[in-house]
């Protein structure tokens, strides 16, 4: 069984966890986290014409990676916050990768530059504010999911390397947002280069159980094009991660009528 990479995903997760939905609703319905996202737009955007890096390419990174995180934990994957005693359950582990998600390209809202960096900087004082309304003041492990959802922010940047399993899951779910258009490798709209007919020629991403690894992404193009935003963003957000070994690519090609399918292993 698989599932479509996509903002409504998100839900699904929150839907089962009643930690997951308090914090969806505190977060999304803060006034800052709305203003950083919209500026997180004006800039990449509007500006810089680049892709959407706002509210919905946060809730499609959040959906991927819950995703993700399910499916090593049923494999048997320990997340590292538990392992590590810097998180008290699995929920917790999960918060850590929603929260982060969120927040993990809210540094555009200053620039493009080092926005991985400036992220982490900007969420520090919003988890401050923001977590004791959904964990409580007085959680024992209120600061170190601090840490851990402020390392996964700034995992997300290519130079870094995702130390945890959480931060690999958003690192790699972030990559996993590139179908209709919304490449993750930037691109100027109304340019017919490399950038945008890659991006175009993404059709749909899938995430299920792999055949000989945990994790199995597919993605499905209509152009050799594709190619492009899997080799400049997805494979190596995946190999910059320590789960990399749990996570399998597939590319289905759709030309004419014609089905071609080729795995890719990170």
């Amino acid at each position: 069984m698989t599932v479509k990479v996509g903002p409504e995903l998100v839900e699904r997760h929150v839907k089962s966890s009643k930690l997951l939905h308090t914090a969806y609703n505190v977060f999304t319905r803060d006034r800052e986290v709305q203003e950083l996202w919209k500026m997180s737009n004006v800039n990449a955007v509007s500006r810089l014409l680049y892709n959407d890096h706002g509210p919905v390419h946060a809730k499609i990174v959040a959906g991927s990676a819950l995703e993700i995180m399910d499916i090593l934990a049923s494999s048997g994957v320990e997340p590292s916050s538990l392992k590590d005693k810097t998180a008290g359950s699995m929920e917790e582990a999960k918060l850590i990768v929603m929260l982060a998600s969120f927040l993990h390209d809210v540094g555009n809202s200053v620039h493009r530059l080092y926005h991985e960096y400036t992220g982490a900087l900007l969420s520090k004082d919003l988890l401050d504010r923001l977590l004791p309304q959904v964990l409580g003041k007085d959680h024992p492990y209120l600061y170190t999911i601090r840490q851990e959802i402020l390392h996964a922010i700034y995992a997300t940047s290519m130079d870094a390397e995702a130390l945890t399993v959480e931060a690999g899951a958003v690192k790699i779910g972030d990559g996993t947002d590139m179908a209709e258009g919304r490449a993750r490798y930037p691109y100027k709209r109304g340019k017919s280069d490399i950038h945008a007919l890659s991006a175009l020629s993404i059709k749909r991403v899938e995430l299920g159980r792999g055949r000989n690894r945990p994790v199995h992404i597919t993605v499905h193009m209509s152009d050799r094009a594709g190619f492009f935003q899997i080799e400049k963003i997805l494979l190596p957000k995946i190999t910059s991660t320590r789960i990399a070994r749990y996570v399998e690519v597939e590319a289905i090609i759709q030309i004419d009528g014609r089905e071609e399918r080729i795995d890719i292993k990170p």
